[in-house]
């Protein structure tokens, strides 16, 4: 909920390049993508394709021993390559098996292979580290990263937490698939995205095994470990696994419940659901907000109404399978979210349509703070604003009004279709909408997106 850049113009570049000419200019994978948003962020000349995270977590010091494995493709020519990586102190790293040099910089890892790698090469890159992982404290951001808890830890990483506790491509233009294996002492249990495998135990210590099977951006991916309470449920062939901190035991069956709810609803308007397994987190950290984690979503704190619910499950269509490839187009992410919400309260419940509550704020002022922040480029410090959730909502309703609600419909069902698994723009999903509709529709997201102040009616 929190609620292809540099690298793409570099490899565009090389094109024309002699072979000789790119031996030299590209040595060096870069050390970010280009989003303008968070320019440390990613990391250029290799693309992720598989981490698998092994990891032991002493509740009583609160360290982590890990070993992080990378399977990447070189991009180009690489002599040095880049993760970006806050977390512990490192202890090793190897690429192919061979022991390879490397340096911290602020929050990147710089690895010089023994051999440098070629261009199309498929590489795996370990790295252990051992130590304390820390939260990020930002004004506008919140809290999130690896988050301390009562009885053990949580990870919510959107948008660039996730090197906080793993050595990653922190970025969502580069998704990958994920393994987990995670040791915690008998009395925990550690949770993590993705299908649950066969746990064991080894004298005090268990070891959970999950395995994320669908490319996933990092800022989803997430560990929980703590004493969960635990319910198990089915929505046709998805398995969901629900779990709630021991605090909020009594609240349990509700929230598995109004999970159930919203995925049978959202499977109905948006199209199959994109994973294999689904549910809910509630830990006890009071953060005041929720992530849609990829699968099971966490709520910091609180019992999620069913708003909530419908919101980060509407994510897992919009965000985490359809992903954004530059943090600027957010509001794919928010704004569709939160227009799911306006759409299942008209399901539930006729009086509350989606265009009443677009009325309700179109209503307020001019100067009101819905209307001050373009949601298409909000700019950081607003990225999670009011504006890029609710005018981002009432883009959709607009688009809705315009074409209809059955192609409306499709358009939500085409885009969550035709790009599951990967990513998408706001130009390409202007291009759908055009495509689907068979209306010229360039001004109405002109306006909505991208103008600041309240669209004036007869405008769009």
């Amino acid at each position: 909920m929190r609620t292809a850049g540099m690298a793409a113009t570099a490899m565009a570049a090389s094109v024309t390049l002699t072979a000789g000419a790119l031996a030299l200019a590209d040595v060096a994978g870069a050390p970010g993508v280009g989003d303008p948003y968070f320019p440390a962020s990613g990391n250029g000349g290799y693309n992720a394709l598989h981490y698998d995270v092994v990891l032991k977590y002493t509740p009583k010091t609160q360290t982590v021993a890990a070993t992080v494995t990378m399977t990447a493709r070189a991009g180009h020519p690489l002599r040095t390559f880049n993760l970006d990586f806050r977390g512990p102190r490192v202890t090793s790293v190897t690429v192919d098996g061979i022991r390879a040099a490397h340096t911290r910089d602020a929050g990147e890892l710089v690895i010089t292979p023994a051999v440098p790698l070629a261009r199309g090469e498929e590489f795996t890159t370990v790295v252990s580290y051992t130590g304390t992982p820390t939260s990020i404290q930002h004004g506008t951001l919140g809290t999130y990263g690896w988050i301390k808890t009562r009885e053990g830890a949580i990870v919510l990483a959107e948008p660039d937490g996730a090197s906080t506790w793993l050595p990653v491509n922190d970025h969502p233009s580069d998704k990958a698939t994920y393994d987990f294996t995670i040791t915690v002492p008998k009395h925990l249990k550690a949770l993590a995205n993705g299908e649950p495998l066969a746990p064991s135990l080894e004298g005090n210590w268990a070891t959970f095994r999950w395995r994320q099977p669908v490319a996933m951006a990092s800022y989803l991916a997430s560990v929980a470990i703590g004493k969960w309470e635990m319910t198990h449920g089915k929505v046709g062939d998805i398995t969901v696994i629900t779990a709630v901190d021991p605090k909020f035991k009594k609240s349990l069956t509700q929230v598995h419940r109004r999970t159930m709810r919203a995925l049978r609803w959202g499977r109905t308007t948006f199209g199959p659901y994109p994973f294999r397994t689904s549910g809910a987190i509630v830990d006890d950290p009071r953060l005041d907000y929720a992530l849609e984690t990829q699968d099971r979503p966490i709520y910091g704190g609180f019992v999620p109404s069913e708003d909530f619910v419908v919101h980060e499950l509407a994510h897992q269509w919009f965000g985490n399978s359809v992903t954004v490839r530059r943090w600027k187009d957010i509001w794919l992410n928010e704004g569709f979210a939160t227009y799911a919400e306006w759409m299942y309260r008209e399901h539930r419940s006729k009086k509350d349509s989606a265009a009443k509550t677009f009325r309700s704020y179109y209503r307020q002022p001019a100067k009101a703070p819905i209307f001050q922040t373009p949601p298409g480029a909000p700019g950081r410090e607003q990225m999670f604003g009011f504006p890029v959730y609710v005018r981002g909502a009432m883009t959709l309703h607009v688009l809705r009004q315009r074409v209809g609600d059955a192609k409306f419909r499709t358009i939500l069902k085409t885009w969550a279709a035709e790009r599951q698994g990967g990513h998408g723009t706001t130009e390409q999903f202007v291009a759908l909408s055009e495509r689907v509709s068979g209306k010229k529709l360039d001004k109405l997201f002109q306006v909505w997106l991208y103008k600041k102040g309240k669209p004036k009616r007869g405008s769009w």
